[in-house]
């Protein structure tokens, strides 16, 4: 259902309607109550808010992101017994991240190239590096402040904003008070004077200035927060501008040319003389004391994320794991320590922004796999689901547009998939534009009420007796013919009449040209004839009015056109455009009148159709057959069927290996407007699926998967609701009883028929419930799913074979063999009948009066009567009824006329007797005698 205001789609949402206004407000569509319309360009407004406040640019780009890290550890603690425990010990760290631009630091000289550096230079360095770490600090300080600042003042906007729009309401709903209270004084006092009417004028154009005086200051207030708001967070983006730009970096000086050995010597560096003994470790293999101090400081200078990848890039094992040094790190079989950039070759990388991804969501589409397109967890997910004010599973299925929101809601962006569906592929294809349209045969449907003579008219167009092969002389499958007439060829479409057949009578009109409605002389225009009018005009179609029955006695043709005219029908010679041909299917009157004005209906229609293609049709009729398996009836519309080609219809496709007429003669191809039966597909289609020839059987076998996971998601979907429902109704009205059933058809129409007929029965108390429903011969597995779920099973044209039937027999089994829909109705409904509860009805025997109680210990008060007015039985129920209320109401306990026990008695008559734990009787006091009768009930 598509949403037309803000309570639906929050509906749809499945979100109170409160918190959709406040974030549609939010988002700037002004909405103040839940019937507001709301048009596709609000929900676009909605979801860009969405991404706004979930931290992305303009340009979708995220700048902060958080990590959170968990570590679980053990510690093992022995207790005043000795007995050791284990006590987990979970730490967690969170370090949120800002995308700022890297700083260009230079990197010292190598260790070994470093020069001598006195005391006094690392001690200057070292202060120099202490205030830098300071000024950081405080920045930083300065930074949490303003941010504090900013979000307090976002929060005083938030609440500004909240109180004018409480404001606005309450103004709103004021005016609109005043104005319900002018126009009752206006009704009241019709005859006020135009003074009081101009005064009413100045009060409403004082009010309409008020309130424009409000909102022009609510306005001013509104700019004034958002220029201070805008100022703090121009006063943050300074501090950040100058906390990312880049340091100033201690520089070690260059490195002078190394003069000779003889001049160290004299200079008295500290360095040992040039020539070196054997045995002597090379200079460079020790680095000099002002490494470490250069070193350290180039390392100070450094941001936040250069320490960040520092820490993460220290190894435990390998080559690069640390040696023992203080400071240093070993990284290489000659153990020199490295530099800042040795640490490139760690596999970590910082993340310094968040990953948006492209979301392609399909119609339906579970937690987990929303989750895994989005690469995080399904907690998230349910997480950020329960701030939209719903509660789901992980395996639970949403829909497109819920799934949709709740991806934008986490900061990815969202598209309708169309991906992976293959269904694209066919509206790809579309129609058959390059092949030539040629004329074609009109697909003719004869519709109208029961036994109005439909297929005895075609029958007779036919010349072969279809009546009599059917049970009861009534319809109950869909036929489809094709006859050769002197002007050409004319598809006959036999729908049924019986009003359990509605779906068949619509299948028939969507796939027809012309709608040839018979209605019979002597009866009229009755429910099923009306119901084809609807279907015909529904789908637009001409009707060709057939009046049957003209030989009979008691036929009456211009009532039955009156009664036509009146449901809209109105003949040519009224001026109006359905033909109304008198006929006699019995004896061929107006045959030949009522074919001329089908073909003339189709010359006026100009009915063309694509040959040299591939075919497209519609499946008429679909049954299982025990020796041929799935077999199809299917009307050709477009291109030309061979047998051979690979047809997909719904969920089942396979090759067409046979293909018959309607006389069950093979044909190698049909062309449009001619109906076949077609074999070879791989499970039975449902009645009104569009069949359509594909290239490839991979394809073809591709789209029916796909047609059947959908169908049973789909039908998932509605087992779950439906069971919900049903809880909550025998919540509340208490136990319904069920009758389970199992139904096996003919052929598909026929069950679809009988599945819609049975759940027609169904009332408050006892409700009908279709365990399962299928097309073809009652099997083993259905007797076993009966006594699973303890169902009866209703054959209707079909039989149990021999293993199912002595399955039944012993397990208990009750199979019911049907060929006529009136039948199943009535006995079903007269099962139905008997598991209703029977209705109590009570029936009053007469009135007595107490004259005189007599106490008896041990056996209580005995109570002296005269019966008034009819009789008083042993057994029966009384009521004490004292000072006309009824006292006390139970059963009589003995009845006794002197000393004797009766059965009854009769007005005029005394009689004796005790009530059933009751003894607070008095003289007086009257006794009414009624009984409680069950009657039977019926649907």
């Amino acid at each position: 259902m598509a949403s037309n205001n803000v309570a639906q789609f929050a509906t749809e949402l499945k979100m109170p309607a409160d918190l959709l206004l406040t974030q549609l407000r939010a988002a700037g569509v002004d909405k103040s109550s839940a019937s507001d319309p709301l048009s596709k360009e609000d929900k676009d407004k909605l979801l860009s808010h969405l991404r706004r406040s979930h931290g992305a640019a303009p340009d979708g780009e995220k700048k902060k992101i958080t990590l959170t890290r968990k570590e679980t550890t053990e510690i093992k603690q022995a207790d005043a017994t000795g007995k050791s425990r284990t006590i987990q010990v979970e730490v967690r760290k969170k370090r949120t991240f800002i995308k700022r631009d890297e700083p260009a630091v230079e990197t010292a000289a190598p260790a070994s190239a470093a020069p001598v550096v006195d005391e006094a230079e690392q001690a200057r360095r070292a202060e120099e590096a202490q205030r830098q770490a300071e000024l950081l600090a405080r920045q930083e300080a300065e930074l949490r402040e303003k941010q504090e600042r900013l979000a307090k003042l976002e929060a005083e906007k938030a609440a500004q904003a909240k109180a004018m729009a409480e404001a606005e309401e309450a103004r709103r709903r004021e005016e609109e008070d005043k104005t319900r209270r002018e126009k009752e004084a206006a009704s009241s006092a019709a005859e006020a004077s135009a003074d009081a009417a101009k005064r009413r004028a100045e009060a409403e154009e004082a009010k309409r200035k008020a309130a424009e005086a409000d909102a022009k200051a609510a306005a001013e207030r509104a700019a004034a927060t958002e220029r201070a708001r805008r100022a703090v967070e121009e006063e943050v983006a300074q501090i950040k501008a100058m906390m990312n730009a880049p340091r100033r970096v201690m520089k070690a000086p260059e490195p002078a040319p190394a003069p000779a050995p003889q001049a160290k010597a004299q200079e008295g560096t500290l360095h040992k003389p040039a020539d070196k003994k054997p045995g002597d470790k090379p200079a460079d293999k020790k680095p000099a004391p002002g490494d470490k101090k250069s070193i350290k400081s180039a390392n100070v200078s450094s941001t936040w994320q250069d320490d960040a990848k520092k820490r993460n890039a220290i190894k435990t094992r390998g080559p690069g794991a640390p040696s023992g040094g203080r400071d240093g790190w070993r990284s290489g079989p000659r153990g020199r320590r490295s530099s800042h950039d040795d640490q490139r070759e760690s596999n970590f990388q910082v993340p310094t922004e968040a990953v948006i991804k492209d979301v392609h969501v399909p119609e339906t589409i579970t937690v987990a796999e929303l989750a895994h397109k989005m690469a995080v967890k399904a907690s998230e997910v349910i997480k950020h689901m329960m701030k939209l004010g719903q509660m789901v599973t992980i395996n639970q299925v949403l829909d497109q547009e819920t799934a949709m929101i709740l991806v934008e809601e986490m900061g990815h962006k969202a598209y309708a998939a169309k991906l992976d569906d293959p269904e694209a592929l066919l509206e790809e294809s579309g129609p058959h534009t390059d092949a030539e349209a040629l004329p074609r045969a009109p697909v003719v449907t004869v519709m109208g009420h029961v036994d109005h003579g439909k297929t005895s008219l075609l029958d007779y167009i036919r010349r072969a007796k279809v009546a009599a092969g059917e049970a009861g002389g009534i319809t109950q499958h869909i036929g489809a013919y094709h006859v050769e007439s002197a002007r050409g060829i004319i598809t006959f479409l036999d729908t049924p009449g019986h009003e359990a057949f509605t779906a068949m009578r619509a299948r028939g009109a969507k796939a027809t040209d012309i709608v040839i409605l018979v209605v019979a002389a002597d009866d009229g225009v009755m429910p099923q004839t009306k119901e084809a009018i609807a279907h015909a005009k529904a789908a637009g179609v001409p009707i060709v009015v057939a009046i049957n029955k003209i030989d009979k006695q008691g036929a009456n043709t211009d009532r039955v056109t009156q009664e036509l005219i009146a449901e809209g029908v109105v003949p040519e010679a009224y001026g109006g455009e359905a033909p109304f041909v008198p006929v006699s299917a019995k004896t061929g009157q107006g045959i030949d009148d009522l074919l001329e004005n089908v073909l003339l209906q189709a010359e006026v229609l100009e009915l063309k159709a694509p040959v040299d293609a591939m075919a497209k049709g519609l499946v008429i009729e679909a049954k299982l057959d025990k020796g041929r398996g799935p077999v199809a009836t299917v009307l050709v519309q477009t291109g030309t069927l061979k047998r051979g080609d690979v047809v997909l219809a719904g969920s089942s496709y396979g090759r067409v290996r046979a293909m018959l007429d309607e006389n069950g003669k093979n044909i190698a191809e049909a062309g449009p407007s001619i109906p076949v039966e077609i074999q070879g597909l791989t499970e039975v289609p449902a009645a009104g699926e569009e069949v359509m020839v594909m290239g490839d059987e991979r394809k073809a076998r591709e789209i029916a998967l796909f047609r059947q996971g959908k169908f049973r998601d789909v039908k998932l979907a509605k087992q779950q609701a439906a069971k919900l429902e049903n809880m909550f109704e025998q919540m509340g009205e208490g136990e319904v009883k069920n009758l389970p059933m199992i139904i096996k058809a003919d052929v598909q129409g026929s069950q679809e028929a009988i599945v819609h007929a049975m759940q027609k029965l169904s009332t408050e108390e006892v409700r009908v419930q279709i365990v399962h429903a299928a097309v073809g011969g009652i099997s083993e597995s259905d007797v076993n799913l009966a006594v699973a779920s303890k169902a009866v099973i209703i054959g209707f044209n079909t039989r149990a074979d021999a293993s199912a039937r002595k399955l039944a027999e012993t397990s208990g089994i009750d199979i019911r063999y049907y060929n006529i829909i009136y039948d199943a109705v009535d006995e079903i409904k007269a099962a139905m009948s008997g598991m209703l509860a029977p209705e109590k009805r009570e029936n009053t025997l007469g009135l007595v009066e107490i004259r005189q109680v007599i106490h008896v210990s041990k056996v209580g008060s005995i109570a002296g009567c005269y019966v008034l007015d009819g009789l008083v039985r042993r057994g029966a129920q009384v009521r004490l009824l004292r000072n006309n209320v009824v006292a006390w109401t139970g059963e009589l306990d003995s009845l006794k006329r002197f000393k004797d026990d009766v059965r009854e008695v009769k007005a005029g008559f005394e009689c004796g007797l005790t009530l059933k734990n009751f003894n607070d009787i008095q003289e007086g006091d009257q006794l009414e005698v009624f009984e409680v009768q069950e009657v039977a009930r019926t649907l």
